[in-house]
Protein backbone atom coordinates (compact mmCIF):
# COMPACT_ATOMS: atom_id res chain seq x y z
CA UNK A 1 0.00 0.00 0.00
CA UNK A 2 1.20 3.50 -0.81
CA UNK A 3 2.44 5.76 1.92
CA UNK A 4 -0.16 8.54 2.47
CA UNK A 5 2.59 11.16 2.69
CA UNK A 6 3.89 10.24 -0.77
CA UNK A 7 0.43 10.32 -2.32
CA UNK A 8 -0.29 13.77 -0.89
CA UNK A 9 3.12 15.01 -2.05
CA UNK A 10 2.50 13.76 -5.58
CA UNK A 11 -1.00 15.27 -5.52
CA UNK A 12 0.55 18.57 -4.49
CA UNK A 13 3.02 18.39 -7.37
CA UNK A 14 0.17 17.72 -9.78
CA UNK A 15 -1.71 20.74 -8.43
CA UNK A 16 1.37 22.91 -8.85
CA UNK A 17 1.93 21.74 -12.41
CA UNK A 18 -1.64 22.31 -13.61
CA UNK A 19 -1.17 26.06 -14.21
CA UNK A 20 2.05 25.60 -16.21
CA UNK A 21 0.32 22.85 -18.20
CA UNK A 22 -2.49 25.24 -19.15
CA UNK A 23 0.14 27.85 -20.03
CA UNK A 24 1.77 25.25 -22.27
CA UNK A 25 -1.56 24.73 -24.03
CA UNK A 26 -1.89 28.47 -24.60
CA UNK A 27 1.63 28.73 -25.96
CA UNK A 28 0.83 25.86 -28.33
CA UNK A 29 -2.19 27.75 -29.66
CA UNK A 30 -0.10 30.89 -30.14
CA UNK A 31 2.55 28.86 -31.97
CA UNK A 32 -0.11 27.49 -34.32
CA UNK A 33 -1.21 31.02 -35.22
CA UNK A 34 2.39 32.12 -35.75
CA UNK A 35 3.18 29.10 -37.92
CA UNK A 36 0.09 29.83 -40.02
CA UNK A 37 1.24 33.42 -40.58
CA UNK A 38 4.71 32.25 -41.52
CA UNK A 39 3.22 29.79 -44.03
CA UNK A 40 1.18 32.59 -45.63
CA UNK A 41 4.26 34.81 -45.90
CA UNK A 42 6.27 31.99 -47.47
CA UNK A 43 3.47 31.17 -49.92
CA UNK A 44 3.19 34.79 -51.05
CA UNK A 45 6.96 35.03 -51.41
CA UNK A 46 6.98 31.93 -53.61
CA UNK A 47 4.26 33.36 -55.84
CA UNK A 48 6.27 36.54 -56.36
CA UNK A 49 9.51 34.62 -56.81
CA UNK A 50 8.20 32.42 -59.61
CA UNK A 51 6.47 35.12 -61.63
CA UNK A 52 7.36 34.72 -65.31
CA UNK A 53 7.48 38.36 -66.39
CA UNK A 54 10.01 40.86 -65.11
CA UNK A 55 9.53 42.08 -61.60
CA UNK A 56 8.27 45.57 -61.00
CA UNK A 57 9.86 47.72 -58.26
CA UNK A 58 6.66 47.31 -56.24
CA UNK A 59 7.00 43.51 -56.31
CA UNK A 60 10.65 43.68 -55.28
CA UNK A 61 9.65 45.96 -52.40
CA UNK A 62 6.94 43.49 -51.41
CA UNK A 63 9.43 40.62 -51.47
CA UNK A 64 11.77 42.58 -49.20
CA UNK A 65 8.88 43.27 -46.83
CA UNK A 66 7.93 39.58 -46.84
CA UNK A 67 11.51 38.70 -45.99
CA UNK A 68 11.45 41.10 -43.02
CA UNK A 69 8.11 39.72 -41.89
CA UNK A 70 9.36 36.14 -42.12
CA UNK A 71 12.34 37.02 -39.92
CA UNK A 72 10.08 38.57 -37.26
CA UNK A 73 7.76 35.56 -37.29
CA UNK A 74 10.78 33.26 -37.13
CA UNK A 75 12.00 35.04 -33.99
CA UNK A 76 8.48 35.00 -32.53
CA UNK A 77 8.18 31.24 -33.09
CA UNK A 78 11.68 30.56 -31.77
CA UNK A 79 11.20 32.59 -28.59
CA UNK A 80 7.74 31.14 -27.96
CA UNK A 81 9.14 27.64 -28.41
CA UNK A 82 11.91 28.42 -25.93
CA UNK A 83 9.21 29.62 -23.55
CA UNK A 84 7.32 26.34 -23.97
CA UNK A 85 10.52 24.39 -23.32
CA UNK A 86 11.12 26.26 -20.09
CA UNK A 87 7.53 25.64 -18.99
CA UNK A 88 8.19 21.92 -19.61
CA UNK A 89 11.35 22.22 -17.50
CA UNK A 90 9.29 23.80 -14.70
CA UNK A 91 6.81 20.91 -14.78
CA UNK A 92 9.61 18.32 -14.87
CA UNK A 93 11.46 20.05 -12.01
CA UNK A 94 8.31 20.04 -9.89
CA UNK A 95 7.86 16.29 -10.35
CA UNK A 96 11.55 15.49 -9.96
CA UNK A 97 11.67 17.55 -6.79
CA UNK A 98 8.66 15.68 -5.45
CA UNK A 99 10.21 12.32 -6.30
CA UNK A 100 13.54 13.16 -4.69
CA UNK A 101 11.92 15.13 -1.85
CA UNK A 102 14.00 18.17 -2.78
CA UNK A 103 12.08 21.32 -3.57
CA UNK A 104 13.93 23.33 -6.22
CA UNK A 105 11.96 26.53 -5.68
CA UNK A 106 14.73 28.85 -6.91
CA UNK A 107 15.32 26.78 -10.03
CA UNK A 108 11.58 26.59 -10.74
CA UNK A 109 11.19 30.33 -10.20
CA UNK A 110 14.17 31.11 -12.44
CA UNK A 111 12.90 28.78 -15.18
CA UNK A 112 9.42 30.26 -15.01
CA UNK A 113 10.80 33.81 -15.22
CA UNK A 114 12.89 32.84 -18.27
CA UNK A 115 9.80 31.25 -19.83
CA UNK A 116 7.78 34.43 -19.30
CA UNK A 117 10.54 36.67 -20.65
CA UNK A 118 10.88 34.48 -23.74
CA UNK A 119 7.11 34.50 -24.25
CA UNK A 120 6.94 38.28 -23.85
CA UNK A 121 9.78 38.70 -26.35
CA UNK A 122 8.12 36.30 -28.78
CA UNK A 123 4.83 38.16 -28.55
CA UNK A 124 6.59 41.48 -29.12
CA UNK A 125 8.23 40.04 -32.26
CA UNK A 126 4.83 38.81 -33.39
CA UNK A 127 3.36 42.24 -32.74
CA UNK A 128 6.09 43.79 -34.91
CA UNK A 129 5.29 41.38 -37.74
CA UNK A 130 1.61 42.27 -37.51
CA UNK A 131 2.51 45.96 -37.64
CA UNK A 132 4.62 45.38 -40.76
CA UNK A 133 1.83 43.47 -42.48
CA UNK A 134 -0.85 46.05 -41.74
CA UNK A 135 1.49 48.88 -42.68
CA UNK A 136 2.08 47.19 -46.05
CA UNK A 137 -1.66 46.87 -46.66
CA UNK A 138 -2.24 50.53 -45.82
CA UNK A 139 0.53 51.66 -48.20
CA UNK A 140 -0.84 49.51 -51.03
CA UNK A 141 -4.39 50.77 -50.47
CA UNK A 142 -3.26 54.39 -50.58
CA UNK A 143 -1.22 53.81 -53.75
CA UNK A 144 -4.11 52.01 -55.51
CA UNK A 145 -6.75 54.60 -54.63
CA UNK A 146 -4.57 57.59 -55.43
CA UNK A 147 -3.67 56.28 -58.91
Amino acid sequence: MQDPVNISTVASAIQLSVAPAFLLTGIGAILAVMANRLARVVDRFRVLRYMKEGRQPREIEEMNMLLRRSRWVHWAISLSTISALFVCIVIAALFMGTERQVFPSRFVAFSFIVAMLALISGLLCFLREIYLSTNTIQKQDVEEYSA
